[in-house]
């Protein structure tokens, strides 16, 4: 799990738009283990706890950030579109193709524009 958080830190501090990245990067972490390795590995332990709050966090963080420049939706805590996205992009573990994982990434986009 911490090896995922680097890599996803990494992709965030690359990245031009670091929220579409993270959330990609995360439903292609979560599609590469099959039977959901990554959120199982959150709902066991302490250290796994953890992992999972910085988790969370660093994508809560990067949904602020992008709600006080008008790109993410304001209606909605950007913690509650947090535990969303992360729930949402699970789905990515029983996608079939790389392609059908990417359009899970833009659903999510999506839900998270500001409404109007």
């Amino acid at each position: 799990m911490s090896q995922h958080l680097r890599q996803l830190s990494e992709v965030r501090d690359q990245a031009g738009d670091p929220l579409a990245a993270v959330l990609e990067a995360y439903a292609f972490i979560q599609h590469g283990h099959s039977g959901g390795h990554m959120e199982a590995m959150v709902h066991h332990g302490d250290h796994v706890g953890h992992a999972r709050r910085e988790l969370h966090g660093l994508i809560r963080d990067l949904l602020a950030e992008q709600a006080s420049d008008g790109r993410v939706r304001t209606d909605v805590p950007a913690d509650e579109l947090a535990a969303f996205c992360l729930q949402a992009l699970t789905a990515a573990v029983g996608l079939p193709s790389k392609a059908a994982v990417r359009r899970l990434v833009g659903v999510v986009r999506d839900a998270l524009r500001p409404p109007g």
